[in-house]
Formats: C-alpha cells, sequence, structure tokens
C-alpha cells in the first residue's frame, strides 16, 4: 500500500513539472539593439545647410544617444581638410569630382540628390537681370572655379558663350548669395536650394540651366571615428525621410 501511494505521489510531481514552464536559455532572451551614441562630425558642402540642419534634428530624434556636428564650406575645401587628416566621419558634397578628391578615405559614396543654378539678384532686381547675357555688364559674384557651384557656373556661361569677370570669387555659395541679398552685387549664380523661401532675393532660371546639373554623394569615412553613427546618419539620408526633407528644400531626385 505504502509503495503504491510513492508511485501516485511521484506521478503527480513529474505531471506537475512538466506542466512549468521551462526557464529560458541564455540563447532565447530577447536580442537587445546597441544605442547609437556619441558625436557624428558631418562635413557637407554649404548649399546643404538648411536641409541637413533639418536632418540632422530629424536624426537625433530618432537617435537621442547621438549629436550630429555639422561643418558646412565649400567641397573643395572640406576635402583638402579630409585629405588633411580632418576628423571627419561624414562626407558631403555638392560633386562628384570633390569626392573622388578622397576615394581612399570615402570608399563607399552614394548620390542622393541633385541640383541646378539659378541667377540670384536682391529683391526688386535693381540691376534688370534676365538673362545670362546680363551678367556680363552688372555687378557679379561667382562662386570660385575650384568650387562645385564655381565649375557649374562656368559651364552654364561657356554653354551660353557669355564671358564674366566676376566682382568677387567666393569659396563657397552661401557667401554668393549673401553678398547677393546684401546688394552688393547686382546678381550672382547659385543653386535653385539657395533661394527656397527667402524674400531678401529672387531666382531667374537662366536658359540651359537643365544642362548643368550637380549631383551630390555621401559617404561615411573609412576612418570615422564614430563609424556606427556615421552609417546610421547615411542611411538615414538615403532613406525616405531623409529623401522627403531634401525634396522639400527643393533638391532634385538623383
Amino acid at each position: 500500500m505504502r509503495t503504491l501511494r510513492f508511485a501516485t505521489v511521484l506521478a503527480a510531481a513529474v505531471l506537475l513539472a512538466g506542466c512549468a514552464s521551462p526557464a529560458p536559455a541564455a540563447s532565447d532572451a530577447p536580442a537587445t539593439e546597441d544605442t547609437l551614441t556619441g558625436t557624428v562630425q558631418v562635413y557637407a558642402a554649404a548649399s546643404l545647410q538648411r536641409s541637413f540642419d533639418e536632418i540632422a534634428r530629424a536624426f537625433e530624434q530618432q537617435n537621442p544617444g547621438v549629436t550630429v556636428s555639422p561643418v558646412y564650406d565649400g567641397s573643395s575645401t572640406l576635402a583638402t581638410q579630409i585629405g588633411e587628416g580632418a576628423p571627419a566621419d561624414v562626407f558631403a558634397s555638392a560633386d562628384e569630382k570633390n569626392m573622388a578628391k578622397v576615394a581612399a578615405q570615402a570608399p563607399d559614396p552614394q548620390v542622393f540628390a541633385a541640383n541646378t543654378l539659378v541667377i540670384a539678384v536682391p529683391a526688386g532686381n535693381p540691376g534688370r537681370v534676365s538673362t545670362l547675357a546680363d551678367l556680363a555688364r552688372v555687378t557679379t559674384v561667382l562662386c570660385a572655379p575650384e568650387v562645385p557651384c564655381g565649375a557649374a557656373s562656368q559651364t552654364l556661361l561657356s554653354n551660353a558663350g557669355v564671358a564674366v569677370t566676376p566682382a568677387s570669387s567666393e569659396q563657397n555659395v552661401t557667401a554668393v548669395l549673401t553678398k547677393v541679398a546684401a546688394s552688393e552685387a547686382d546678381a550672382g549664380l547659385v543653386y535653385a536650394t539657395d533661394v527656397v523661401g527667402r524674400d531678401d532675393v529672387e531666382a531667374l532660371v537662366p536658359a540651359g540651366a537643365d544642362a548643368v546639373v550637380n549631383r551630390y554623394p555621401i559617404a561615411a569615412l573609412a576612418a570615422a571615428p564614430n563609424p556606427d553613427a556615421a552609417a546610421a546618419f547615411v542611411a538615414f539620408v538615403l532613406s525616405d525621410e531623409g529623401r522627403t526633407i531634401l525634396a522639400d528644400a527643393g533638391f532634385r531626385a538623383p
């Protein structure tokens, strides 16, 4: 009888053990994503400032542990700095030529946007500028030839058969627009995106503008101090959300 009772108790214990949930093995524990942290240094063409400032805010909202630290200037200046060892994580150039200068540091660039030139004049157009030919008779400022907007300007003017001696040659497109907006010049060639939403300048689309298109590449640098955040930032720029911000700023699809 005692043997029967023991067998019954043992059977019940085995049954209860079978009904209990087994402890999860270490490999069954839910995986957690690594949280991005630190600063990501983004070297970007001056013409990207407005859109990249917005992209930086959106990226930081998605990645609260990361701070985006942008540096804006002419692409040729930035390429030189990167070539000399500047601690950049990401480079976004206004043309493929300057990205090619740092091919060793930026091995996998991807084109993410495109842009064309317009004639910018002060509000009211005091110089009565209407065509590229008018730039030869008024005070005109241009980007320096080594800067992407300067190279594009030279191509546009050459295609139109117009020779312009600029009052000054600026190292980035922002400087050109600043002089035009301050009425220090009657006209300047800038990107279409530079004049979006501004009321201190007017924009004229010159003949032949669509034939001179700047393509913008972006790359995470091979020696990026924060490689994970750099890759994530590039991915965000290439994402639907990033492309929407760029389109709202007037950039064309690549």
